[in-house]
């Protein structure tokens, strides 16, 4: 049987715009088809930063100077940014594996992901979306639209969202449907759509799941082999940019949580990244977490480079 994994791609690694997300889709397609090519069956999973508050800014922006145009709420945002990225993204594969002669259809699953109204990060919005406003700014959208709002790193002041951990993921049978047929499944695109289960119903929140969780979560029901996470760097290092850096190979478990506790990591950054990994080796014996860059995503499941986690 062919080994199963998913990939999960940092939103930031698809451009800020339309016209940059095409040339960079090209670019990420022929890292993953060379793992199709090496017979995986791949499962592809992407952030939506930049994306997604690009289209609720540009929506609030066109509410305010034209009543006509309404205001749409934050999930129906994330699903416009699924549908859009998934639509260079699948086009971008499908060009590739036809130049290659890999007959394999490639679909895009909006995706919903289930979260528990009871988390506690519904209490503590922490992750900053959409444009940076000035302090005055900041007073109006709190009191006229109820916004949580927080200084971001002197650059100004940004709306903040809670980030739930998912707990399920609502099209998981057909993303398990189309990867049994041989297909490429696009999903929990940006962390897919956070939705909270109201008897017969899902209502969608204004929340953003992490990617690197909402992948996490996806490898288990799916059950692959591999998890792959995708970042800007070949390898995790210890102490970072600094002169004593130190590059890490393969890690236990054990040896994460630690470095963990010694605060190597940074929150926002790297963090999620190794904790959704160490979540996803625990969860089964035998499976195993790779995080390095996309162009060296075929050499580090053959072993030669990035950091393993099992």
């Amino acid at each position: 049987m062919s080994k199963r994994i998913v990939i999960a791609l940092g939103g930031n690694a698809l451009g800020n715009n339309p016209k940059e997300q095409l040339l960079a889709v090209k670019s990420t397609a022929s890292p993953i088809v060379d793992l199709i090519e090496e017979g995986y069956e791949v499962i592809i999973c992407h952030g939506n930063g930049p994306q997604v508050g690009m289209i609720n800014l540009a929506i609030e922006e066109a509410s305010k100077s034209n009543v006509i145009i309404p205001e749409i709420p934050f999930p129906e945002c994330n699903a416009m940014s699924q549908g859009y990225i998934g639509y260079h993204l699948q086009n971008a594969l499908r060009e590739e594996l036809i130049k290659r002669d890999i007959n394999k259809p490639v679909a895009t699953v909006i995706t919903q992901v289930i979260v528990d109204k009871n988390d506690t990060a519904f209490q503590n919005p922490t992750k900053p979306i959409g444009a940076f406003y000035t302090k005055e700014e900041a007073e109006i959208l709190e009191k006229e639209k109820s916004y949580v709002v927080v200084e971001d790193a002197g650059r100004g002041y940004r709306r903040v969202v809670p980030s739930p951990l998912p707990i399920g993921i609502v099209e998981e049978d057909i993303i398990k449907t189309l990867t049994k047929a041989g297909h490429i499944a696009i999903a929990v695109g940006g962390g897919g759509i956070p939705v909270i289960e109201e008897v017969h119903s899902l209502i969608g929140v204004s929340a953003v799941v992490d990617k690197d969780f909402a992948s996490e979560k996806l490898a288990e029901v799916v059950e692959a082999d591999y998890l792959i996470i995708l970042t800007a760097v070949e390898k995790v290092a210890l102490n970072y940019g600094k002169e004593n850096e130190k590059l890490l190979d393969t890690l236990s478990i054990n040896e994460v949580k630690q470095y963990i506790k010694e605060g190597h990591f940074a929150r926002g950054s790297m963090l999620p990244k190794v904790e959704a990994a160490i979540k996803f080796a625990e969860s089964k014996e035998g499976r195993k977490a790779l995080i390095t860059s996309l162009e060296k995503a075929k050499e580090g499941i053959e072993g030669k480079t990035g950091t393993l986690i099992v």
